[in-house]
């Protein structure tokens, strides 16, 4: 009995543990909220939901905050802010990610 109960507690805690860990955000905001995608859109992974020109995402593939940035820019056009899980772009890499 007492082997079932640590076994139950063995795999129980990792899934407590990883049911806290808080989710980065992701989210951008266009230059052209008319430029915004009516629907869902996935782009690497990630699911970009719009409301007018803010935007915001679910999952994706691992990659650099920059990189996500120029993918996303290529189907949306430019934007003002991208924050990619938790990675702020600085306004030099915003305007990187716009060329």
């Amino acid at each position: 009995m007492r082997a079932l109960l640590a076994a139950a507690l063995f795999v129980a805690a990792p899934a407590a543990a990883l049911a806290q860990t808080p989710v980065a955000a992701t989210s951008l905001t266009l230059a052209d909220a008319a430029q915004a995608p009516a629907r869902a859109t996935i782009i690497d992974g990630a699911r970009w939901n719009c409301d007018g020109a803010a935007c915001t995402a679910s999952g994706g593939t691992a990659q650099p905050a920059a990189r996500a940035c120029r993918r996303v820019v290529q189907r949306f056009g430019p934007v003002t802010a991208f924050s990619y899980k938790g990675v702020e772009l600085s306004a030099d890499e915003l305007a990187a990610c716009n060329a």
